[in-house]
C-alpha cells in the first residue's frame, strides 16, 4: 500500500512538472489592447463584423485566450505583426465560436513560414505548394502555416482560407481519426446524410460536374475542410448551390451562416 501511495505521489509530481514546463514555455506576447484588436478584426475579419456587440466581446476574449496559451512562432525569417497573430487566432476561434467549452487540446504551437513549403518543410524547392498542414510524428501538436496564405485567406475575400482549413483539420482529428467526420461536432443523426452528400459530391468533382474546389475531392478529410471554408467564407454561395451540404454544416457548427 505504501508503495502504491509513493507511486501515485511521484506520478502527480511528474504531471505537475510537465504542466508547469508547458505553461512556462509559452512566450506570452504583450496583450493586444482591446480597441486595437477590435479595429483590426473589424477591418479584416468578415466573420467578426457580422457579430453583435456582446458576441464581438466574447470573440475578442477567446482570441486573446488563444494568444495567451498557444505559441505562434515565426521561422526562417517570417516577420509577424499583431494583425498576423490575430489572423491565426481568428482562424482558430471561427470554427468553434458556437462551442463555448471547446479548446484546442491537441495543439501547442503554430509555426509560420515566410512562403509556401514542401511536405518536408523545404522552402527552397521550386515545386513547393503546401500552404498549411497539421503536424504529425515529430511535429505532433504543431501546425504549420504559410504567411502569405494566412493573410490571403482574410484579405482576398475568396472562398479559401488556409488558417480556417487547418484548424478544421484539428477539429476533425480530435476524435482520433482525420476522416472528414468530426464526431465531437456533427450530430449523430447527420452522420449518414453527411457521408452520402460527401461521397456523391466527391464523385461529381472528380467527374468535372461540380463547382466546388477540386481539392475537396482529394479525400474525405480535405472535403470537410474545404466545405467548411465555403461555409465560413462564402455561405451564400454554398446555401444557394449546395443546400443539403449547407444545412448539415449549419447544424454541425451550430450557426446560422
Amino acid at each position: 500500500m505504501r508503495l502504491l501511495i509513493l507511486v501515485l505521489i511521484l506520478a502527480a509530481i511528474v504531471l505537475l512538472f510537465r504542466r508547469q514546463r508547458k505553461k512556462a514555455a509559452v512566450p506570452y506576447a504583450p496583450p493586444i489592447p482591446q480597441p486595437a484588436m477590435h479595429d483590426l478584426l473589424e477591418t479584416h475579419v468578415a466573420f467578426y463584423r457580422q457579430l453583435d456587440e456582446n458576441a464581438k466581446q466574447s470573440f475578442r476574449a477567446r482570441v486573446q485566450h488563444f494568444l495567451d496559451t498557444t505559441r505562434i512562432t515565426p521561422v526562417q525569417g517570417a516577420a509577424l505583426t499583431d494583425q498576423d497573430r490575430l489572423y491565426v487566432a481568428a482562424s482558430a476561434i471561427i470554427p468553434i465560436f458556437s462551442f463555448t467549452d471547446w479548446a484546442y487540446n491537441n495543439l501547442d504551437e503554430v509555426l509560420i513560414y515566410p512562403d509556401t513549403f514542401t511536405h518536408e518543410f523545404d522552402t527552397e524547392e521550386e515545386e513547393r505548394n503546401v500552404m498549411g498542414m497539421v503536424g504529425d510524428g515529430a511535429m505532433h501538436r504543431m501546425m504549420i502555416l504559410s504567411l502569405p496564405a494566412l493573410r490571403a485567406g482574410f484579405e482576398q475575400k475568396g472562398t479559401g482560407n488556409t488558417g480556417i482549413h487547418e484548424f478544421v483539420h484539428l477539429l476533425d482529428k480530435a476524435d482520433g481519426a482525420t476522416d472528414g467526420v468530426p464526431e465531437y461536432l456533427i450530430p449523430p443523426g447527420l452522420v449518414t446524410p453527411w457521408l452520402r452528400y460527401m461521397h456523391r459530391t466527391i464523385r461529381q468533382i472528380r467527374e468535372g460536374a461540380s463547382d466546388i474546389n477540386p481539392y475537396a475531392a482529394t479525400n474525405e478529410a480535405e472535403f470537410f475542410a474545404v466545405l467548411s471554408e465555403y461555409f465560413f467564407q462564402k455561405p451564400g454561395f454554398l446555401k444557394e448551390h449546395h443546400p443539403g451540404l449547407f444545412r448539415i454544416l449549419e447544424q454541425t457548427y451550430r450557426r446560422t451562416a
